[in-house]
């Protein structure tokens, strides 16, 4: 990328103008010389960025619970974070690296979407979903399945995928991906308090996964683009997406406890960013809500100044996608048949 700083400083503009435009031109030029992907602490950062990181931490410091998040703007990969690497309940956005595993054993050819799973005693759980209230011995589709495990957040799918692909495997690619702080020590038990520390994860690794995927390179990309499809049909939208005007992409997932709300998710506004916001020991959940919707808010607008600075300095930017990612539906309505490599 070429920067004539010359040429922008001697356009018609004020001189404020000039100083943000120079302080811009600066800042990028360290980015190229420094690497792409500043640390979440570095110094040189955009003023949007800066501006989010001063709200985020005076959130943090004023919320009567433990908190961590980290955002990341896709188009330049500057992200900022508060305890951001802090092991957390994940809840279940711990679904989110089992669908990974689903879609790497699906690309291997360990099975195909219309591979039938029984239902079985053991997979049951009543905390969330539909599924625990049908017969044992019920058969179910991998691509059914998956789409309860992420839209309705339903435990006894996810556990059925669970024991299809096995728990060693799900945490052999949580670890082969650098997930180091996000654990799945068992099926999900929500009867048991135990379940806390069975799933965790941290801002960072969610923010780490997510930005893989929309950026294609999560088991290949026709698997990024069928997972950040079915994360766009996630019905639970009272978090992250309540906030955001009406008709914004974003491909999440939740997850909530008792005392403990958390939402991780890919949002497409001006200039596409990932978001992970963890919270525990809430003394209510209105107040958790709360906090991840106002947050929520903050980053869309900071967001959407990142782009105008982005336009500024010249950066492109990011277009993997436009949202609204369409599935590759001769391979879903085929029920599992030969995928055809690189559709839509």
């Amino acid at each position: 990328m070429r920067l004539n700083a010359y040429a922008i400083l001697c356009s018609n503009v004020d001189a404020s103008t000039q100083v943000y435009r120079l302080t811009a031109i600066l800042i990028v030029t360290l980015t190229l010389l420094l690497g792409v992907r500043l640390p979440a602490r570095a110094t040189l950062v955009p003023p949007p960025m800066q501006s989010l990181r001063s709200d985020l931490h005076r959130m943090a410091a004023n919320f009567p619970a433990s908190s961590a998040v980290e955002v990341m703007d896709l188009s330049t990969g500057y992200h900022i974070g508060y305890n951001d690497a802090a092991t957390m309940p994940a809840a279940s956005t711990i679904k989110v690296p089992v669908m990974v595993e689903v879609f790497k054993q699906l690309e291997a050819g360990a099975f195909t979407l219309n591979r039938r799973v029984t239902l079985l005693p053991g997979d049951k759980d009543y905390g969330s979903g539909e599924l625990c209230d049908e017969p044992v011995g019920t058969t179910y589709t991998v691509d059914d399945l998956l789409e309860k495990m992420i839209d309705i957040s339903d435990n006894t799918a996810t556990n059925m995928l669970i024991r299809l692909v096995g728990l060693r495997n799900i945490n052999r690619e949580i670890h082969s991906l650098g997930l180091t702080h996000t654990h799945l020590r068992g099926y999900i038990r929500t009867d048991t308090w135990s379940v806390r520390q069975a799933l965790e994860s941290s801002p960072q690794d969610m923010v780490h996964l997510l930005a893989l995927m929309a950026r294609r390179e999560l088991v290949d990309a026709w698997s990024s683009n069928e997972m950040i499809s079915i994360l766009e049909g996630d019905e639970i939208n009272t978090l992250l997406p309540e906030p955001l005007p009406q008709g914004i992409p974003i491909a999440h997932k939740t997850g909530s406890f008792f005392d403990t709300l958390d939402d991780v998710g890919i949002v497409y506004g001006d200039t596409p960013y990932v978001i992970a916001v963890m919270t525990t020991h809430l003394p209510s959940l209105s107040i958790g809500r709360t906090f991840i919707r106002r947050l929520s808010l903050i980053t869309f607008k900071e967001e959407a100044r990142m782009a105008q600075w982005r336009n500024l300095v010249g950066l492109r930017p990011f277009y993997a996608t436009n949202g609204v990612t369409p599935r590759d539906l001769r391979y879903w309505q085929n029920r599992g048949g030969t995928k055809v490599s690189g559709g839509r």
